[in-house]
């Protein structure tokens, strides 16, 4: 989806598909015929954005067989969908039945995750629409927290480094203009967007900039403005920001809110959670954890790292963070410029959600897609964005 900014760009809105998680390119193609496309007739358009996730095996694929990589161009055009941004966070194994720690291998100081993010931004510059030339991938914020030494912190440094210079020379040789935004995530080396100026200023260099999680931004309490005002003093560009809502618990001393906390207890994705304290953030890495004993104070409220439906926030005593992605939204798009032009709405936790929330039919989550879409519209409407064709 596209629309008009105020100041005449264009802000594309995508939904990413890492929430019909698939390691093969012929998984990729049954994504589009069998959820990509249903979403974009379901809301009556013409076109529709989405933000691919391509594995490890399927970017393998596409980078060494240019017929496969026409093909999927094809797929796209004749299904209405466009792509303007890849979701190169997650390697292999998205669908797997406990993912947990496992997303954040390989990181950015293995050799792998240099050559995967090569391999997306080379398929990237062949699958942008004719009548765009940028393109944004994000991806891993260098590495979880507990084994990222000075050493490793080098490496992935001078990952970074050649990889900015990849993507000048496939500019040069391209026309398309590609960036990497670094995804802010609780646990990780780089947990806030604070944490990000220093590494990201380092390298200094504009095809390496930030991708802001609405999501991840609320479960570390950070204020949208704040994080943002940092940000454009220290000139990180912000590539993409992906459009989610976390778990929010106001109470969580009582017993029917951690009772309501519980059931999204699940094994299959890592729920950090966190709350603010007179003394600063405390946290665990999983839902569980806190639940358990007085792991975390509980005087103040909690979030937790659930990417719940924007549309849809749980049922009291919980709520989400959606004032907060209304807020970053408003600072990204709503001013004179846009500080950035490409939005994703990532809900990738839809079968993750307690069982009497989980979509039951391909039509089900067909509809809950397009009803965050169509949230996510009037938002940017809201803010005098017009929608076009």
């Amino acid at each position: 989806m596209r629309f008009r900014h105020p100041d005449g760009s264009t802000v594309h809105l995508a939904y990413c598909t890492n929430v019909h998680p698939a390691e093969t390119l012929d998984g990729v193609l049954a994504q589009l015929r069998d959820h990509c496309e249903p979403v974009r007739r379901r809301l009556g358009r013409d076109r529709l954005g989405i933000g691919l996730w391509l594995a490890r095996d399927a970017a393998h694929a596409l980078v060494t067989d240019p017929s496969a990589l026409r093909g999927l161009r094809t797929e796209l055009e004749h299904r209405g969908l466009e792509v303007v941004t890849l979701n190169g966070f997650p390697y292999e194994g998205f669908g797997a039945e406990e993912v947990k720690y496992r997303v954040y291998h390989p990181d950015w100081a293995d050799p792998e995750r240099l050559a995967h993010t090569t391999d997306l931004a080379r398929v990237l510059a062949q699958l942008l629409p004719d009548d765009v030339t940028e393109g944004s991938i994000s991806t891993l914020p260098l590495a979880w927290r507990t084994a990222y030494d000075q050493e490793r912190a080098t490496a992935a440094h001078t990952a970074l480094t050649t990889l900015a210079e990849r993507l000048d020379a496939l500019h040069e040789l391209t026309g398309r203009s590609l960036r990497i935004g670094l995804e802010p995530e609780p646990g990780c080396t780089v947990e806030t967007t604070r944490d990000a100026l220093a590494p990201l200023t380092a390298i200094g260099h504009d095809r390496i900039g930030i991708c802001v999680d609405t999501c991840h931004l609320a479960t570390s309490f950070e204020d949208p403005h704040t994080a943002l005002d940092a940000l454009a003093q220290a000139r990180v560009p912000i590539v993409k920001s992906q459009l989610s809502a976390a778990l929010h618990a106001e109470h969580p001393h009582l017993p029917e809110v951690r009772a309501a906390l519980a059931a999204f207890d699940e094994p299959r994705f890592l729920h950090q959670t966190r709350t603010l304290t007179a003394a600063g953030l405390r946290g665990t890495d999983d839902l569980g954890e806190a639940l358990v004993g007085d792991a975390l104070p509980d005087a103040s409220p909690w979030r937790a790292h659930f990417h719940v439906p924007l549309h849809a926030a749980p049922a009291a005593p919980l709520t989400s963070t959606l004032p907060v992605l209304r807020a970053a939204l408003a600072r990204l798009v709503g001013g004179p410029h846009p500080l950035t032009h490409h939005l994703e709405v990532e809900t990738y936790t839809w079968q993750a959600l307690p069982p009497e929330l989980r979509p039951r039919a391909r039509a089900q989550l067909v509809d809950g897609i397009a009803a965050e879409l169509t949230l996510a519209r009037d938002l940017l409407t809201d803010l005098g964005l017009k929608e076009l064709p």
